[in-house]
């Protein structure tokens, strides 16, 4: 290979190597998490925006995998971060040709929808998720809870994955949410004498 040709082959891939890797089409918009009992249940809100690329591939029979993190993490001066809870929660998207729906996957659960968009207004919001159980942490303790969605590309047919390590169409994920959290002790009552 000649020197003439190694310089612009080089700054392709210099560029290519540098530009961002990850394209973030999903946005947090809500989160609350609500006590019942001895389980805390979460509920988020997301704007996903799925590309023209990943559009096209649900609708040609390709199942998009979304997988909804939530971690707990409690600092230590010592050591790193300790990591008391984590939790993963999948859905499925996916289009059946046969029927013309769309069908939104929860473990064995599942919805259809007539057009995409109605599948992902539905995909968006996780309600009742319970991710925590008070036997798993300290009351009174300070933690730090962190949540985000990302398309996981591990589940895609062996093809696209090979295609998502190359294009950024395919990365698809929001940004670590965190804010802090602290559980207070239950208040219990003394029987009057």
């Amino acid at each position: 290979m000649s020197l003439r040709l190694l310089g612009p082959l080089l700054l392709s891939l210099i560029l290519a190597w540098s530009a961002p890797t990850r394209a973030e089409n999903i946005e947090i918009s809500h989160i609350s998490l609500e006590a019942h009992d001895d389980t805390y249940t979460l509920d988020a809100d997301f704007e996903i925006e799925l590309n023209p690329r990943l559009a096209d591939a649900v609708d040609k029979g390709v199942a998009l995998y979304f997988e909804v993190e939530f971690e707990l993490a409690r600092k230590r001066w010592y050591w790193f971060d300790e990591r008391p809870v984590s939790r993963q929660l999948m859905l499925r998207l996916s289009y059946h040709a046969l029927t013309r729906q769309y069908r939104i996957s929860r473990g064995p659960l599942h919805q259809s929808f007539s057009s995409l968009p109605d599948a992902l207004r539905v995909l968006s919001r996780i309600r009742s998720w319970p991710v925590l159980e008070r036997g798993e942490i300290d009351a009174g303790t300070e933690y730090q809870a962190a949540l985000r969605m990302r398309l996981d590309v591990t589940q895609l047919p062996k093809p696209f994955q090979v295609s998502a390590l190359t294009s950024r169409d395919w990365n698809l994920a929001s940004e670590w949410r965190r804010w802090p959290l602290s559980i207070k002790a239950p208040v219990t009552e003394k029987a009057p004498q």
